[in-house]
């Protein structure tokens, strides 16, 4: 079945939040970031060098391109969740993330000077509400004195790094095959990473930290990659997307499981509301009836 694709990628991806989580009790998030592409990077060396060498030429030109897609989407989004992850919830770090279609919305607006739709406009101002209901714990006002959490903000802010990315790839259009596109960005990452891998207290991957890396290396980088492709190639990329919307959910349930995390009442509201903003964001056409008599 096609949508069996798009679920177990989103399912890899929610499990590699609560994956980034428990990496924060073991490694230093300087040394996961690295370890992760540089992993990638070895698995998809023996496929895709040879294409990548042979058009070198043709690839030269975009390499600015390139940089940029491999800093947002894969070193400050993916680096940031790890940092975040010491300070907050994995439920919390999937609810964030949802926010990902809101802020590629606005952010599209914003360039193309584009005015959102009525749907558009009630679901930003929907998962708006559902956010501060969420940072606040269930009360909002408390934001303006105890300000946001260290890693809700940081997720935040690799949420928007990360919707900047989208709008780039799909702009860009950059005219090579998506293994390729992927390798390159990840071989240029993990250069970007080196610097930050030295800022790490440690390099060292304790053996409770060996399986993390494996599954944030080859199981989230490529593996649910490959099924989002396919979803996307058998469904089509707009219901492909829908799939997201079960992120924060999947998260909330693993985190539940796996760490114990509980979830309470402000999660269950706030990420309603999110998610119920995010869907309605996603409504190509809205019209409001009036009924006149």
């Amino acid at each position: 079945m096609p949508i069996l694709f798009p679920l177990l990628a989103v399912m890899i991806w929610a499990t590699n939040t609560v994956v980034s989580k428990a990496a924060a009790g073991v490694l230093d998030p300087a040394a996961i970031s690295f370890y992760r592409w540089f992993l990638a990077a070895l698995v998809l060396t023996p496929f895709c060098l040879k294409a990548v060498w042979q058009q070198r030429l043709a690839i030269r030109p975009y390499l600015g391109q390139f940089l940029v897609l491999a800093l947002l989407g894969m070193v400050l989004f993916q680096c940031i969740a790890y940092y975040a992850a010491h300070s907050t919830t994995a439920t919390n770090m999937g609810v964030i993330t949802s926010l990902v279609p809101l802020s590629s919305l606005l952010l599209n607006a914003f360039i193309t000077k584009t005015k959102p739709s009525a749907a558009a406009a009630l679901g930003i101002f929907c998962s708006f509400c559902g956010v501060l209901y969420l940072l606040g714990k269930g009360h909002p006002a408390s934001l303006l004195l105890s300000g946001v959490n260290h890693g809700d903000a940081l997720m935040l802010i690799g949420t928007v790094a990360y919707a900047l990315y989208g709008i780039l790839l799909r702009r860009w259009a950059l005219p090579f095959s998506h293994w390729q596109n992927l390798y390159i960005q990840i071989v240029l990452a993990v250069v970007i990473l080196i610097p930050v891998a030295f800022s790490a207290q440690t390099m060292a991957i304790p053996q409770q930290g060996i399986g993390l890396v494996l599954f944030a290396g080859i199981a989230s980088s490529l593996i649910a990659a490959y099924c989002w492709m396919q979803g996307v190639h058998r469904l089509g990329a707009d219901r492909t997307a829908v799939f997201m919307n079960l992120l924060p959910l999947f998260t909330a349930l693993i985190a539940m499981f796996s760490l114990g995390e509980k979830i309470q009442g402000y999660h269950l509201l706030g990420g309603g509301l999110v998610l119920f903003g995010v869907v309605l964001a996603q409504i190509k056409s809205w019209r409001f009836a009036l009924i006149t008599k």
